[in-house]
Order: C-alpha cells, then sequence, then structure tokens
C-alpha cells in the first residue's frame, strides 16, 4: 500500500513537469548543440544540429510531434511513428488522425488542437485515453502549443504526450482503498466489502481473477467469502473444504499460516488431487496468502488466479499482501461488532438471550399469535435456595449449576420457543403458537420443572435443585407483554409462598395481590410528598493517585414502619408508575446541595454521580432541569456527573444523543453505567459525548477465578481506551481484582473494596482521614 503511495506522489510529479515539456527540449537540445560543439573544437553547422537535435527526440519515449493546419504530421519522434504503426516517419507525414483511429475517439482531441490554432493559447497538462491501447487502457499527460512561423502566424501545433498509465492506476488503487475503508467503519456486511475488494484488484490486474475463503468456526474448513470473476461451480465445489498441508493453495495457506504460490496447478504436488476438479475452469496458477487478525490468527485466505502458468509479479505479491491485510481488518471490525451485539443480548455466563433480546421478540410473538387465535404462555421461574449453593460451594460452583440448568431448559422447547436469563438465579420461558389447552401448556412446563430437578454433578458433588415457576398465558391473563409478566411474576411469589418447588398458574388470588401492589403505589407516592428519602454515598479510587476523587448517590427510602429500604424494592414499581420523575428530580437536587455542602465545609471538592432512569431522561425538560439544580445550589456543573445506561440511550439513539449534547453544554460529565448488559453498536457508541464507562458488576464479581469475565473486562477497558474515554468498575471487593484492573489499564473503582454506601457524614470523616 506504501509502494503505491510513493507511486502515485511520484507520479502526481509529472502533470506539473509537464506543462514545461516543449520548453525543456528546447533548452535540451541548445546543450546538446553546445556539447557538440566543444566535443569538435568548432560550431556546428546546421546539418550536425538536425542531426543531435533528431537523435535526442527519436529516443524519448514520449509523443513528439508537429502538425498542420489541417491536423496533419509534419514531423514526428519515433515512439510517435511506431505507435501509430509505421516504421518510417515518411509513411506518417501527410496523414490526420482521422486516416489512423476511429473518427469518435478522434473528435475531441481535434477539437482541442483547433482551439489552440485559433486562441493561439497553448493547453498544458491534459490528460486524455490513449489512441492506441497495446491491450490494455492507457492515459497520456498532453501539452500543446501553437507552431507559428518566422512571422509569428500559426501555422499548426506541437503536442507532447507523456504515458501516465500507471499514474492513472496508481490513484483509482488509492481511491479504492478509502472508499474500501470507508466501507469498513460504515460496517458494510461482509460479502459485499469482499466483492468491491476483488472487483478493485481484477481492475488493476487485468486476466486475474480473486477470491475470498473464510476459515469455519471449527477452525477446520474454508468456506466462499466472495468471488465475483470465479466459475460459480467452481466455488460451488471447494466451498467446505478442509484445510491441510496438501489441499491446494489456499487450504494449504490456511493449514501453514503462510502464503502459497503455485506457479502450475497441473504440475503442483499441492493441486494433485484436485486437478481434474480444476481443469475444466481452464485456471493454471493459484497464489493464496492467509488472511489473519491483529494478533496473526488465520481468518481465511485471498486468492489470486491466473488462466496462465507463473509466478506473480511484484506489483502482484504486493497487491495480494494489501488486499488480505484490508480483509482482516474488515473480518475483525464485523466479528468484534457481532460478540458486542451477542453480549448485548444474550447472558454472557449461559449464552442464553436477555431481557433485552426478550423485550424485541415477545412484541412479534403476540402478534403472531393474536392474528392465529393460539396461545402463548410466559413463565417466571426462580431457583430455590440458589443463594445456599453459592455460599457453601462458591461462586464457580453456582456459576456451573445455572449453565447445566440452561441447558436442560433448552433440550425441552422448541427453537420458536425462548429461554431467557433475567438476573441471577431467575429466568423467563416464553412459549408460543400454543393450543388453547391450559392441560397441555402446564404439562409442557411440568417436564421443564422436572428436568431441572433431576440430580446433577456440580464441583464433584451430587445436587438436586428445585425451582418455582409462575405462569400466565395469553389472552386469559393479560393482553400485553407487561401484563403477562407481572402476572407470571405474582404467579411465581405464590409458587414461593405454597412452599416452593411447584408451580403456579395466575388466578383471581394472585389478582388480589395485583391490588396490594396498587396500594404499595399509593404508599410510594406519600414517600415523595412527604420526603421519605435519604441519600447515601459510596466513594470512588483512582487506581493511579489512590485517592478518592468521586461519589455515586444511591436513593434509600426510610420507610416509617419498614425502615430504610433498598431502591431494588421501589424503584421498579417507582418507574412503572412514573413517580420515578419527582423522585429522580428530588436525588439530582439532593445530590447537587449535599456536594456543595462539603465544598463549603472545607472538603476537596470532587464530583458526585447521579443515576438517571429512562422515564426522567426522555422529559422534554430534562436539560433545563439539571440546570435549574446546578443553579439552586450553586454548584459548577463539572462537579455533577449522570449515568446513563446503554438501554436508556439505545431506545432513541437521536433523540437521547440531542440531549447529552445539551448535558455536555452545560459542563455536566456523562457516564455509560452498567457497560456490558445493555445493546450499544460501535457506530453509536463512538456518537456519544461521554466521559466514562461504567463496567456492570456482574463482570467483576468472579475475577480473577472466571476467564471469561476477565475477557470482557479486559475488551471493555481496551475499547474505552479506543475511544478516549476513562473506565470505572463497580462491585470491586478483593486486593485481587484490583490487581487484574490496575493492570488492564483500568482507571478507577468502586465497591466494597473502599467503603460500603454511607450517610453523608460518614464520607466526609471518610475524606478527612
Amino acid at each position: 500500500m506504501t509502494k503505491n503511495l510513493n507511486r502515485a506522489r511520484r507520479d502526481s510529479g509529472a502533470r506539473v513537469a509537464s506543462n514545461d515539456d516543449t520548453q525543456r527540449l528546447i533548452a535540451a537540445s541548445q546543450r546538446l548543440a553546445a556539447e557538440v560543439s566543444r566535443m569538435f573544437g568548432e560550431e556546428p553547422d546546421i546539418a550536425d544540429r538536425h542531426y543531435w537535435l533528431e537523435t535526442m527526440v527519436n529516443h524519448i519515449p514520449d509523443y513528439i510531434y508537429a502538425k498542420d493546419l489541417d491536423g496533419r504530421f509534419l514531423i514526428a519522434n519515433r515512439a510517435t511513428v511506431a505507435d501509430n504503426g509505421f516504421e518510417e516517419m515518411q509513411q506518417l507525414l501527410g496523414k490526420t488522425d482521422y486516416d489512423l483511429h476511429p473518427a469518435e475517439a478522434v473528435d475531441h482531441m481535434a477539437a482541442t488542437e483547433r482551439q489552440v490554432i485559433e486562441t493561439g493559447q497553448p493547453i498544458f497538462g491534459m490528460e486524455e485515453r490513449a489512441f492506441v491501447s497495446k491491450g490494455y487502457e492507457r492515459w497520456l499527460m498532453t501539452s500543446k502549443v501553437p507552431l507559428r512561423n518566422k512571422q509569428g502566424q500559426t501555422i499548426g501545433i506541437v503536442g507532447v504526450s507523456r504515458d501516465i498509465t500507471d499514474r492513472k492506476k496508481a490513484e483509482r488503487l488509492l481511491l479504492g482503498q478509502a472508499r474500501l475503508l470507508e466501507m469498513i467503519a460504515k460496517s458494510t456486511p461482509l460479502t459485499e466489502f469482499f466483492n468491491e475488494l476483488i472487483l478493485m484488484i481484477e481492475a488493476h490486474l487485468p486476466g486475474i481473477i480473486g477470491s475470498v475463503l473464510l476459515l469455519s468456526p471449527d477452525g477446520r474448513h474454508l468456506v466462499t467469502g466472495a468471488a465475483p470473476g470465479l466459475d460459480d461451480a467452481f466455488c460451488a465445489a471447494i466451498h467446505g473444504a478442509a484445510i491441510g498441508p496438501k489441499v491446494g493453495s489456499c487450504g494449504t495457506a490456511a493449514w501453514r499460516g503462510e502464503p502459497v504460490i503455485v506457479a502450475d496447478i497441473l504440475t503442483d504436488p499441492l493441486w494433485e488431487d484436485y486437478t481434474d476438479l480444476i481443469r475444466p475452469f481452464g485456471y493454471r496458477s493459484c497464489w493464496s496468502t492467509p488472511i489473519r487478525s491483529y494478533q496473526g490468527k488465520v481468518l481465511g485466505t485471498f486468492a489470486l488466479y491466473s488462466c496462465e502458468p507463473g509466478n506473480p509479479t511484484a506489483e502482484q505479491s504486493e497487491l495480494i499482501s494489501m488486499a488480505a491485510h484490508l480483509a482482516g481488518i474488515a473480518i475483525e471490525r464485523r466479528q468484534s461488532e457481532e460478540r458486542i451485539q451477542f453480549m448485548a443480548h444474550h447472558d454472557a455466563l449461559t449464552g442464553l438471550p436477555n431481557r433485552v433480546l426478550f423485550d424485541e421478540r415477545v412484541a412479534s410473538a403476540l402478534q403472531q399469535v393474536r392474528a392465529s387465535g393460539q396461545w402463548l404462555a410466559l413463565a417466571f421461574l426462580d431457583l430455590d435456595n440458589f443463594k445456599l449453593i453459592n455460599d457453601t460451594l462458591g461462586h464457580h460452583a453456582g456459576d456451573e449449576l445455572l449453565r447445566i440448568v440452561a441447558a436442560r431448559m433448552l433440550a425441552c422447547v422448541r427453537k420458536s420457543d425462548m429461554i431467557v436469563r433475567v438476573g441471577g438465579d431467575e429466568f423467563i420461558i416464553l412459549l408460543n403458537g400454543l393450543p388453547a389447552e391450559s392441560r397441555l401448556v402446564l404439562s409442557r412446563l411440568e417436564n421443564i420443572r422436572l428436568a431441572i430437578g433431576a440430580p446433577m454433578v456440580v464441583a464433584g458433588r451430587s445436587l438436586q435443585v428445585s425451582c418455582s415457576m409462575g405462569v400466565a398465558c395469553y389472552p386469559d391473563h393479560g393482553q400485553t407483554a407487561t401484563e403477562l409478566l407481572a402476572n407470571a411474576d405474582s404467579a411465581m411469589y405464590r409458587a414461593k409462598e405454597v412452599g416452593r418447588n411447584n408451580l403456579q398458574l395466575f388466578d383471581a388470588e394472585m389478582a388480589a395481590k395485583a391490588h396490594e401492589r396498587l396500594l404499595r403505589h399509593e404508599e410510594l407516592r406519600d414517600a415523595v410528598t412527604r420526603g421519605e428519602f435519604v441519600l447515601h454515598y459510596q466513594p470512588q479510587l483512582n487506581l493511579k493517585t489512590g485517592r478518592i476523587f468521586a461519589a455515586e448517590s444511591l436513593l434509600r427510602w426510610q420507610h416509617p414502619q419498614r425502615g430504610l429500604i433498598a431502591p431494588a424494592d421501589f424503584i421498579p414499581l417507582a418507574e412503572e408508575t412514573g413517580l420515578i420523575v419527582p423522585i429522580g428530580d428530588w436525588v439530582l437536587s439532593e445530590a447537587c446541595r449535599q456536594n456543595r455542602a462539603w465544598q463549603d465545609a472545607g472538603l476537596p471538592p470532587m464530583v458526585v454521580s447521579v443515576n438517571v432512569s429512562a422515564r426522567q431522561f426522555k422529559e422534554r425538560n430534562w436539560a433545563s432541569r439539571v440546570a435549574a439544580a446546578l443553579e439552586e445550589s450553586g454548584l459548577e456543573a463539572r462537579y455533577l456527573e449522570l449515568e446513563l445506561t446503554e438501554s436508556l440511550i439505545m431506545q432513541d439513539v437521536g433523540s437521547a444523543i440531542a440531549t447529552m449534547h445539551e448535558l455536555e453544554a452545560l459542563g455536566v460529565h456523562l457516564a455509560i453505567d452498567d457497560f456490558g448488559t445493555g445493546y450499544s453498536s460501535l457506530s453509536a457508541l463512538k456518537s456519544f459525548p461521554v466521559r466514562r464507562l461504567k463496567i456492570d458488576r456482574s463482570f467483576v464479581q468472579d475475577i480473577p477465578g472466571d476467564a471469561d469475565d476477565m475477557a470482557i473486562t479486559g475488551a471493555i477497558i481496551s475499547l474505552a481506551q479506543k475511544l478516549q474515554m476513562q473506565v470505572i468498575a463497580e462491585g470491586v471487593e478483593t486486593q485481587a481484582q484490583v490487581d487484574f484492573l490496575r493492570a488492564s489499564g483500568c482507571d478507577d473503582i468502586q465497591g466494597y473494596f473502599i467503603s460500603r454506601p454511607v450517610m453523608p457524614d460518614a464520607l466526609a470523616a471518610l475524606l478527612s482521614r
């Protein structure tokens, strides 16, 4: 690629240089004449001058010629004569370009010559296609000046043309490379990208055919990526071929991990098992090189085929390397995006779909059963006493158990059904397209429950785990996903109330429980009115300085009868009822007020972060509310950070980015909370005006014991660094976790390792110490 850039730079200088071609030729002839005079010790006569000038001009590879007013050749150098098909200049003299070439090709050139004659003005550096192709498309840079007699009258034109074909090819190659890089940046589908790459190479190398083969997921076979110029029958024949030490050019290159050059397919030992296959297609040479990842892993092969035997030229070898490099970048970019998207839609531990993917699919499932008149069943499932297993056998045993349970559930359902891990030991089961018969629905779910309860071996011990399951069916128990989930959840809690290890179908009694939830809603509304909420603060530590530089504000409900209530027990209800908006406004104002109070008390200024709910963020005047809270408290905007979740932003990316820019304009810092548990594409993430990514505690809690969590955490830190964002990990509890995060380049940490969430006075005391 670098050589092509240099070549293009060198050739681009030809345009400027050619503007003085005629002057240079005259000056050169004068210098040559002077040299002759010096050599012979006397002034050369006119014949000598004519001889040396003609010799010099004939040795120049550019076209040099003169024509009269009617376009007839008056004189021409040897290059002009030879490329027009003659041996002697006398054969060309008196002829016009119309006598030698098709009229449609000559018309434009003739028009420019008439313009020079009529205006008396020269034309320099004009690019045009050559009349003589020599078997490939050629380009010339031409300069034409008036030919004048001794009286200054124009009697014709003088022309100089230089072959710039190589420069034009280099320019097209550079443009093609830029277009390919743009396609990578825009996440163009790989097949489309490969086709564009191959067509660019084939246009640069006439008679050459390109091919991309991709290594299969098992790493043992090659499958067709793109080969627009190869015969379809040949592509079909080699699709899925196993790699090996003697499998043609590509299979061997993938096996060896190094380029394989086959000059003659019909005689090379690497192809002897496939000569009968390839002979009918006429391909004689194949030059293949592995496509590698940044880390050197083989991803596939890029190959060029020719119908002529032989080895690749230096230019062809350079283009093969360039193409393989670009293909590797594109494949890695796609794989990274697919990994991130999979992580965003699936549970990292079990590989099951997560709630985000469930929300996307359940709506379409409901539409289908409405149209067909069938049933849909939603079941909430919670493993009984799972915490006890975690506490006694450890988190690794708990993780292994969850994976076994997930696999057993998947074995009991159809591909059209869905098993979702909500979090912890909670799952959702979606069965769709069912007959309108509750007995059959319950029978299928009971089979799942029994499969979960079968004996299993975990951490070397034989275990049995039971589950509590609540079921709600469309249309009897709800018309929307929200209603069905709420009712299935109620049924599951009923199953726990009656002793666990059973299945409950939603009924009227559970509807009464729903009424109780309504009462809780009223209680929560009263709490907003009476100001029963308090904020605790959990400090955040910078790993480089070892100092506390910020704190996250965490909401608690100080209930008059039940005492301090954690947010998990009332925030979902607050979000469902819309009370999260006034509660969120209070949290924002109180956090700003408290931070300013700390500063006024003489504590070092620090940043306080506030969690923002999706409902809050959608408020039209949200940015103005933030501005009002800052103004009212007197806190500078740089000491406030707002934490947004990925799922919140991705609900409406355009609107979210607009609001984020409004907040950024205020001077407020923005962070993405629980990163890795939601969904965001790379193209969207890079446009977010955020300062920090916050790694979710679910990826940190099992470090350093869980290699997958370590890989995911390391990838998120690396991604943040590439995007020039800071990164903080939450849920940090052990020195081993701190050591891993520091070694991985994590900037900041938060968790019990530093401190539990504490009251404002306690945090002030901690900062003072």
